[in-house]
Parts: C-alpha cells; sequence; structure tokens
C-alpha cells in the first residue's frame, strides 16, 4: 500500500512578487522636474527693482533740499520801516514757484517799508515791501498831539487815511445862535497816518505824524497849536 508524502510547509511568510499585492504592477515613482530659470526675466527683475530704489532716492533727495529765506518775526504794519529785528531766518522746502527773499538779501531788506501788513511767521517775498516813503515830494510832515478823547479807540497804523477836524470853540462859532450850535459843517483836511507815538504816562497824549499837501502844513500846525483838532478815520475804499 502506497502513502502519499506531503512536503512539509516552512515557518516563514510568503513574500508577495514584485506585482504587489494582488498581483498588481507596482506604479513607477514621479520624477520632480526641476524649474528652468530664465536669465533674462531676472536680470529684468533685478533691473525694475534698483530703479524703482533709485527713484525713490531722487525724490527723497528732491524733497529734502532746503532753502534759507526770510520770515517775519513780529507784525510789522504797512507803511512802517523794516527793522533788522522784524525778519528772522528759516530753512523750508519750497516749490520753485514760490517768490521768497533769500537769506542773504536781509540787509537790502532792513530799512525799507512794508507796503502790506506783514504778519508773524508769515514768508518775506519781495512784493511786500518798498522803498517808497509814505510822505510825498509834494507833503508836509506834520506831528498832531491828541488826547485819548480827539482820536479813535482803535489802533492807528501807518498808510491809514484820516481826517483832521477843526474843533474851534463853540461860544466863538455859534454866529449869534444859541450855544453850542456851530455854524457850518467843521473843516476837514485828509492826511495820511505816518507814525503813531507811545501815549504819554501821565496824559496818554499821542503824537500822530500825518502827511498833508504841502500848502495845507502851516494852517494844520496852527491848528493843532490851539489844542482845537481832532482826528477820525477816513472812509475805507470799497466800503
Amino acid at each position: 500500500m502506497s502513502s502519499t508524502t506531503t512536503p512539509a510547509t516552512s515557518g516563514r511568510a510568503a513574500v508577495p512578487g514584485p506585482g504587489g499585492p494582488g498581483g498588481q504592477p507596482a506604479a513607477a515613482p514621479r520624477v520632480v522636474r526641476q524649474r528652468r530659470r530664465r536669465p533674462g526675466l531676472i536680470a529684468l527683475s533685478v533691473a525694475l527693482i534698483a530703479a524703482g530704489g533709485l527713484s525713490g532716492a531722487l525724490l527723497f533727495t528732491a524733497s529734502g533740499q532746503r532753502t534759507a529765506v526770510l520770515v517775519v518775526a513780529r507784525d510789522v504794519p504797512v507803511g512802517a520801516a523794516i527793522t533788522d529785528a522784524d525778519l528772522a531766518p528759516a530753512s523750508l522746502a519750497l516749490d520753485p514757484a514760490v517768490k521768497a527773499v533769500p537769506v542773504t538779501k536781509k540787509a537790502g531788506m532792513v530799512g525799507q517799508r512794508a507796503a502790506v501788513a506783514l504778519e508773524t511767521g508769515s514768508l518775506l517775498s519781495p512784493g511786500q515791501v518798498t522803498s517808497e516813503s509814505l510822505v510825498k515830494a509834494s507833503e508836509q510832515l506834520v506831528g498832531v498831539a491828541l488826547k485819548p478823547s480827539q482820536l479813535p479807540a482803535s489802533r492807528l497804523a501807518p498808510g491809514q487815511k484820516v481826517l483832521i477836524v477843526s474843533t474851534p470853540d463853540p461860544a466863538q462859532a455859534t454866529g449869534g445862535g444859541k450855544p453850542g450850535d456851530v455854524a457850518g459843517a467843521p473843516k476837514t483836511l485828509a492826511a495820511t497816518v505816518v507814525a503813531v507815538g507811545q501815549p504819554a504816562p501821565a496824559t496818554g497824549v499821542v503824537v500822530v505824524d500825518v502827511a498833508v499837501p504841502a500848502a495845507d502844513g502851516p494852517t494844520l500846525a496852527a491848528r493843532v497849536a490851539t489844542g482845537a483838532v481832532a482826528l477820525i478815520l477816513a472812509p475805507q475804499e470799497g466800503s
């Protein structure tokens, strides 16, 4: 009687074939392709970055350019002479269209007169000063002493147009009427304020220098000597 011999199996686990589990073929590994760098694009990028940096540097340099100019250190009324203390130096970045007076021309500005009212902190321009005097060749300068009751409370400034009004004694000008009735309209004389003095400590009297036509200078001086005058502001142009 013949017997069938069964081969003994080993204890090692079976190793799958190269096709993987289930006998499927294994996927091929992906190949990572490296991007090819274009030297032309790199050079262009570098050039653009450099150009942007250069433009920014030029803009910063242009905006940082400053000019030494003159500014008004304190208020100067129109017509008043400009002194050294009225002007101060300043370093500003200005647009080329702005007209300013350089610091180097300060000596030429001192002694000239303000053509307009100069305000503290404002930039001084050539058109704001003039070499012309408020007293013309055909005029005379007369000092008028006035009490506080003989002039306006508003501050007077050089260049203002005023009227010098005669204030005679009513008893001498009634013309036979009632006391206090002044006959006719009071006499007035147009004048221009040139300078205003400081009030006297005791009396408050202020001396105002005015320019009047040369023919009227002596007459005004005689009126001022009597003290029978008053000063009022003339109507302003455009009002």
